[in-house]
């Protein structure tokens, strides 16, 4: 590793310790990924990338020693159960959805079953047919 990528690790373990023992110095102090980065004044995209195990031991430590959950599991775990009644509603209106097609497709069955043959009675008067008989 050069020297500027243990820069930046140290950077980020010391601006862990900052923003765990409540004293940040410059961020807004949440126990986030972009508050360390902004804590350890290093682009919130290398800690993502190149420092992700730090991001990892960062939300770890949040765990343990503030028996907090972080920020992004929070907002995704809410995300999760959003999805989750969603997809129970979207199954719902596909079952509904299936149920009504099957009741048309069985009440167009009984009317063309009960529908007389059109072809051995004569059209009524006022029923003007499209193609004129051949008589």
């Amino acid at each position: 590793m050069n020297h500027q990528h243990e820069d930046e690790r140290s950077r980020i373990r010391a601006a862990m310790d900052r923003l765990l023992t409540g004293q940040p110095t410059s961020s807004n102090g949440s126990l986030t990924a972009a508050a360390l980065a902004a804590e350890a004044g290093v682009h919130r995209m290398a800690l993502q990338k190149r420092h992700a195990d730090l991001k990892e031991e960062f939300y770890a430590r949040v765990r343990t020693e503030t028996h907090q959950t972080p920020e992004v599991e929070k907002r995704l775990r809410k995300e999760v159960v959003r999805l989750k009644e969603a997809l129970k509603d979207s199954r719902a209106a596909e079952a509904e959805s299936r149920h009504r097609a099957e009741q048309m497709a069985l009440a167009a069955a009984v009317l063309i079953l009960r529908q007389p043959d059109s072809q051995d009675q004569p059209a009524p008067d006022n029923v003007i047919p499209l193609r004129p008989s051949t008589d």
